[in-house]
Order: C-alpha cells, then sequence, then structure tokens
C-alpha cells in the first residue's frame, strides 16, 4: 500500500467509498455536491492530506477531513482509515437519521396496483365532473 502526495478528489471520492463507481463520483461533484475547503471542485481536482471535504448524498451531508490518501479501491476497512469525519457532521447526520426515523410511514407502499389506478382515475373523473356542474 503505498501513499501519494495528491490525488484527483473523484478517485479518491471512490476509493474512500463514498460512491459506487468513479463516474457517480464524477456526476457527484459535477452537480455541485462536493466542496474541498468550502470551494466547488471539478473531478480533476487534486487533493492533498489535511484538506476538508464536504460530501452531500441527500439527505445526508459528511463534512470529512482526508487522512491518507489512495488511488485504488480497497477493502471497507480500510477506506474508513483515508479519512476522519467531523464531530459535528456525524452529530447532524445522527439527529437527521432520528428526525428521518420518526417521520410517519409513507402512505402508499410504492407504485399503485391497477385496480388502485383504476379506483384513482375513476375519482378524478368525478372530481372534474362535479368542477363542471358548479360553474
Amino acid at each position: 500500500m503505498t501513499t501519494l502526495l495528491t490525488t484527483r478528489i473523484d478517485k479518491y471520492l471512490w476509493a474512500a467509498r463514498f460512491f459506487k463507481t468513479r463516474q457517480l463520483a464524477i456526476d457527484a461533484i459535477n452537480a455541485g455536491r462536493v466542496e474541498v475547503n468550502g470551494e466547488r471542485v471539478k473531478p480533476a481536482r487534486m487533493v492533498k492530506v489535511g484538506e476538508v471535504i464536504l460530501v452531500r448524498k441527500p439527505p445526508y451531508e459528511s463534512t470529512i477531513i482526508v487522512a491518507l490518501l489512495l488511488e485504488k479501491r480497497g477493502a471497507a476497512s480500510v477506506a474508513m482509515t483515508l479519512y476522519r469525519e467531523t464531530d459535528v457532521s456525524v452529530l447532524a447526520r445522527k439527529a437527521l437519521k432520528k428526525e428521518l426515523e420518526d417521520l410517519p410511514p409513507p402512505l402508499f407502499a410504492g407504485r399503485p396496483t391497477k385496480k388502485d389506478r383504476r379506483t384513482l382515475e375513476k375519482f378524478f373523473v368525478t372530481q372534474h365532473a362535479q368542477i363542471d356542474t358548479r360553474d
């Protein structure tokens, strides 16, 4: 395992397992969901040890400090040694997780069935007919 002085941000985020593929990391960077030291960056931006990276993966946000650089993706245990998450970030993520768990469950469990769709269509037709008769 050789350490580097700098590496591309997209490779780093992929190696640290924030994204499954480098292309997903590039897409997130281009969408502005990744900042280094408070600035938007491009995928080719070189990062160094000690820099602060903000990664937004809705609904969560992680602020990390680069601890070690690798260009190759390794085991998850190795990936966890590449960065150190700030205490504020950990607390905010836990608070948001608790808040999301406390929300009521969704009313619908996914895609409506054919019967549900027909019922909805019938409902909307009757609502539209009632609006027309009021005029």
